[in-house]
């Protein structure tokens, strides 16, 4: 069902959780909210599944304002980031919980509950583990059970809060493609919250990066990435190299000497900016190459992990070293030693006005 937000606000004394939010949801898309602690983010899943309530502002599920309809009443299934599964219960106990507590004239029949319990069970890889207790499984197997609880009820919209924090990287992994798959399947629209970068823009269609309880940018993960609006959404959507710079005419910016086209964003000739540039952008060429856009530097630290190599390069762009991130299984990586001369080419940087 397509959501549609209009001026939401939230306060929490003097401190304001959300700012007027304005936002539109899909039907049927799959939208990652992403911000740091405090941006508000849980703080709007838990408004549009009524859990909390909005001081001003709109919410419209399908066309319907829903503010006056009661939270068990939206059909909204809510998968909380440490599962809230009832531990005196088992398994089937768990997912047939939303149905077994409707009331009687809605409330399906014991063969239909446990048909669906067993479907449910499969489509979460979880068959024939309805008679364990949460105990008994995994953090990954606890979670599974949590979304198929969510997915019992038939929601119209599937919310989750941060539903892999407390599970170890590898299993993250794994229940990220996972849980796509799901989304794919089920044909809901679904709002995930996170402060992971990279799960959001690996699981989702649209990303909506927050801050201070106010919408930075929304967009597709691509656009965002390479067309940030902001520094902030910039430098929150992974690692940027941030160089002092000065407007150096419409279209070119100046860092310390050296000279780079770019988006100069209709600031001012002479102004001062900052120059964002992310460390897989930059390529490393032979020490002593010339030419536009690249800088002469000399290693000072080389870090390898298993898939990438990371030089951070003394240039004289700036008092902090440049960090360039390169695919340790490329032909042309030069092999390098703290203190060898480097030649690094330049991108065009993302470009915004100096912090005051």
């Amino acid at each position: 069902m397509p959501i549609a937000i209009q001026g939401l606000t939230k306060r929490f004394g003097p401190v304001f959780a959300l700012d007027g939010i304005e936002l539109e949801v899909p039907d049927r898309a799959f939208v990652a909210l992403l911000g740091p602690s405090g941006s508000g983010k849980t703080t709007l899943l838990r408004i549009i599944a009524g859990l909390e309530r909005a001081d001003a502002g709109q919410i419209r599920v399908d066309g319907t304002d829903i503010a006056a309809v009661r939270p068990r009443q939206r059909r909204i299934g809510f998968v909380f980031q440490h599962y809230a599964l009832f531990r005196h219960m088992t398994v089937f106990g768990n997912i047939a919980f939303g149905l077994q507590v409707r009331p009687g004239a809605t409330r399906p029949a014991k063969s239909e509950i446990a048909r669906r319990v067993e479907e449910l069970l499969a489509l979460v890889h979880l068959p024939g583990l309805g008679g364990r207790y949460p105990r008994q499984l995994s953090g990954g197997q606890r979670q599974r059970v949590a979304l198929a609880r969510a997915l019992a009820i038939e929601p119209k919209l599937l919310l989750l809060d941060e539903p892999f924090g407390a599970l170890d990287a590898k299993v993250r992994k794994e229940l990220r493609v996972w849980l796509r798959e799901l989304h794919d399947r089920s044909g809901l629209t679904s709002l995930f919250v996170t402060h992971d970068q990279e799960e959001a823009l690996e699981l989702a269609d649209q990303v909506v990066v927050m801050r201070d309880g106010r919408i930075e940018q929304q967009g597709d993960p691509a656009a965002l990435v390479d067309h940030p609006a902001t520094a902030f959404v910039s430098s929150f959507l992974g690692d940027v190299n941030r160089l002092p710079c000065t407007v150096s005419g419409q279209g070119t910016v100046e860092i310390a000497g050296l000279r780079l086209p770019a988006d100069t964003r209709g600031l001012a000739d002479g102004s001062r900016a900052i120059a964002d540039i992310r460390p897989r952008a930059i390529r490393l060429v032979p020490a002593g190459t010339a030419g536009d856009g690249v800088v002469a530097g000399t290693a000072r630290r080389v870090l390898h992990s298993a898939t990438t190599v990371t030089i951070e390069a003394e240039t004289g762009l700036s008092p902090d070293p440049i960090r360039i991130e390169a695919d340790r299984y490329a032909a042309d990586l030069p092999t390098l030693a703290v203190g060898d001369a480097v030649a690094l080419r330049l991108p065009q940087p993302f470009v915004f006005a100096a912090e005051t």
